[in-house]
């Protein structure tokens, strides 16, 4: 992939694409907001952000009529209350929400928006971390609950896994593809030594452990969330550390990056970590409002959007979850605008034309 060698200049140039504003203060200007800005060859540009049904409806000439003669409105009221973790794959985006202790899936192919979570015996009581296998099963951590919810794509409850003589606090949940390593990320108390990570295999036994509180490789303070790459490498973000970590599948510590700071690079206060089918690491940091894009050494590689106190396209003020779908495309969520921003992967041809805009 020739991008990941010119990192060095993305870095310089992995800023927020200009946003003007219209006269009117909720509207914005339809530009299209790329990064990185040019003169470098545009990778990523929004496509759109994620609230309600209404989103995601399907809006037919039919639709419209039926609006127009009985007064019938879209439905736009909030589909989340205070939305965290998220995956995402064929065309379905699943959501934790904390405070509605839900899944909010906003099913894009069937236009509609349901909730997973809500009837005995799988309800939730505080989702946070979500994973998904490529069978499209969904894998929930509770963090109350002191377990794994495990559902079909659909929402039907299977089983669960771990137990609160196994976790303490379970903040984070990631799976391999094949869905037999079932790595729960146990961010535990700050005074307890039981910040690690528990694996399962796929019928839910404890297999081993990973790590416990430290400073040291293969040491933890608050891991939060987790998530596998295509080779099977299991990521950690270990938060109070400031730092990745990755280990191999039968959790030997391979190598880790990251310090805490102000500079590209660095993290203040990350919270969320996907990696996509190219080995792409996408790191978000509720401080610095953005989400970082790392190779799976640790290299910087791009950086996408920014903090503002005004709910803008392509901005963020406390973003969460983040993930990536097999299509590239990158979704984040952010707690205080309470929303999911669509961020698209360009293709190469994609990001020509658009660079050649953006230079008449």
């Amino acid at each position: 992939m020739s991008w990941l060698r010119k990192a060095g200049l993305v870095l310089l140039l992995a800023l927020l694409a200009s946003c003007a504003m219209t006269s009117d203060d909720t509207a914005e200007a339809p530009e299209v907001l790329i990064w990185p800005s040019p003169p470098d060859l545009p990778r990523f540009a929004y496509e759109t952000t994620l609230r309600s049904a209404a989103d995601i409806a399907l809006d037919s000439e039919d639709a419209a009529l039926r609006r127009k003669l009985t007064g019938e409105t879209a439905n736009t009221a909030p589909g989340m209350t205070k939305p965290y973790g998220i995956a995402a794959r064929y065309g379905k985006i699943y959501v934790t929400d904390s405070v509605a202790r839900n899944v909010a899936v906003f099913d894009v192919r069937r236009h509609k928006l349901y909730y997973m979570g809500v009837q005995k015996p799988g309800d939730l009581t505080k989702p946070s971390g979500i994973a998904l296998d490529k069978a499209m099963n969904v894998y929930v951590a509770d963090v109350s609950a002191q377990k794994v919810n495990v559902y079909d794509s659909l929402g039907l409850y299977l089983r669960s896994i771990g137990s609160k003589a196994d976790l303490e606090r379970p903040t984070g949940v990631a799976v391999n593809a094949e869905g037999d390593r079932i790595y729960v990320i146990d961010r535990s108390y700050n005074e307890s030594m039981n910040q690690r990570v528990v694996v399962y295999n796929a019928e839910g036994k404890k297999l081993f452990t990973i790590g416990e509180r430290g400073t040291g490789d293969g040491q933890f303070n608050v891991p939060v969330q987790g998530a596998v790459g295509p080779d099977g490498t299991l990521y950690v973000l270990d938060a109070g550390n400031f730092r990745v970590q990755a280990f191999d599948r039968d959790g030997k510590f391979l190598r880790t990056w990251g310090k805490v700071g102000n500079n590209i690079g660095d993290f203040a206060r990350p919270r969320g970590i996907a990696v996509d089918e190219e080995g792409i690491v996408y790191v978000s940091d509720a401080t610095f409002a953005n989400v970082q894009l790392f190779n799976s050494q640790g290299q910087l590689l791009l950086i996408i959007g920014s903090q503002s106190e005004v709910d803008k396209r392509g901005r963020f003020n406390l973003p969460g979850g983040v993930a990536v779908d097999e299509t590239g495309r990158m979704y984040v969520a952010d707690q205080f605008f309470n929303k999911i921003e669509v961020i698209r992967r360009l293709t190469g041809e994609e990001g020509e034309r658009l660079l050649k805009e953006a230079g008449k």
